[in-house]
């Protein structure tokens, strides 16, 4: 009868009184913002290098210096030059590279800047009058390559075509990009572990000053015989409550965040214009590894706190006569 009569809650330690439900939950929900920043950081990272290195990778630029010369056409490109009505003593160095563009394997498509383009393209350099300057300019490629096709493969049969030309491509800013990415991964992981070792940290405080808030009582009912298990087990599902409440509440203050640099990010994602965007369409924008790491916050935050208040309570109660 008197365990039906007992409250299937009871707080038998008052360790609602002991361990506030204000501070502890306050710390932790600003510990949660700071990591789900970090990962924001981290994931944006990845998802920007992901873009940029799919589309960088496979874009080349040639430029041909004196496009308007006669071409020397190697003797294995005469059967091909008959074959277009071209001879090699009309086919300029700029024909020839954009025949051999357009014939080789793994190029997409291969783009000849027209004089308007060149002019926009120096006019940043050069100022407004760069046909005034009568420099000597190059006929200049945009190639785009097919998936797994190499640079490198392209630039013999280009120089050969026009000797002095240039093939310029993007490997070294990739990989200057891959290390940055990393280093904001490493930079972002540090954070998370920071935020752990905080917030172990701050649960063993708070436990301890529970334990010590209720040193009496503790030391009444484990004198009376309660056993370890029993008050650790109360102190740890107090502490747990607390940690994911706050876990909870760092989670809902972080997403309006998160949903503004969503709306700063779209159009350099998508390549549209800046348009306001609706709540749900920002949503979907997340990506998910991130709606994933943000997931396992309030877990991986109960969990750390149920462990480090077990440890902090057994290790108190050990020294007890």
């Amino acid at each position: 009868m008197a365990r039906s009569l007992r409250p299937a809650r009871a707080d038998d330690l008052g360790l609602k009184r002991a361990l506030s439900d204000r501070l502890l939950p306050l710390l932790v929900a600003a510990m949660t913002f700071l990591a789900a920043m970090a990962l924001a950081g981290a994931v944006a990272a990845a998802a920007l290098a992901t873009h940029w290195r799919g589309g960088a990778a496979t874009l080349i630029t040639v430029q041909v210096p004196l496009p308007e010369s006669p071409a020397a056409a190697p003797p294995q490109a005469a059967a091909a030059l008959a074959a277009t009505g071209a001879t090699a003593a009309t086919e300029t160095r700029a024909q020839a590279v954009a025949r051999l563009l357009a014939a080789m394997r793994g190029v997409s498509s291969a783009h000849r800047l027209t004089g308007l383009e060149l002019h926009a393209l120096l006019t940043p350099w050069l100022g407004p009058d760069v046909e005034k300057l009568s420099l000597p300019l190059p006929a200049v490629f945009e190639v785009s390559l097919a998936p797994g096709a190499q640079a490198a493969a392209l630039e013999p049969d280009v120089i050969a075509a026009a000797p002095g030309s240039v093939v310029e491509h993007n490997a070294a800013w990739l990989e200057r990009l891959a290390v940055l990415v990393r280093s904001l991964q490493g930079c972002a992981a540090l954070a998370v572990l920071v935020v752990a070792f905080i917030a172990a940290a701050v649960v063993a405080v708070a436990t301890r000053a529970g334990l010590a808030a209720r040193r009496d009582a503790i030391e009444i009912v484990h004198g009376l015989g309660a056993t370890d298990s029993l008050i650790c087990g109360q102190f740890a599902g107090r502490v747990t409550i607390l940690v994911l409440g706050g876990a909870v509440l760092g989670l809902i203050l972080a997403m309006p965040v998160l949903l503004s640099l969503a709306q700063i990010a779209a159009p350099f994602r998508e390549g549209a214009q800046a348009v306001p965007m609706q709540p749900a369409d920002l949503l979907r924008a997340l990506p998910p590894p991130l709606w994933i790491g943000l997931a396992t916050l309030p877990p991986a935050l109960g969990l750390i706190g149920f462990v480090t208040a077990q440890a902090t309570v057994r290790g108190w109660l050990a020294q007890l006569p």
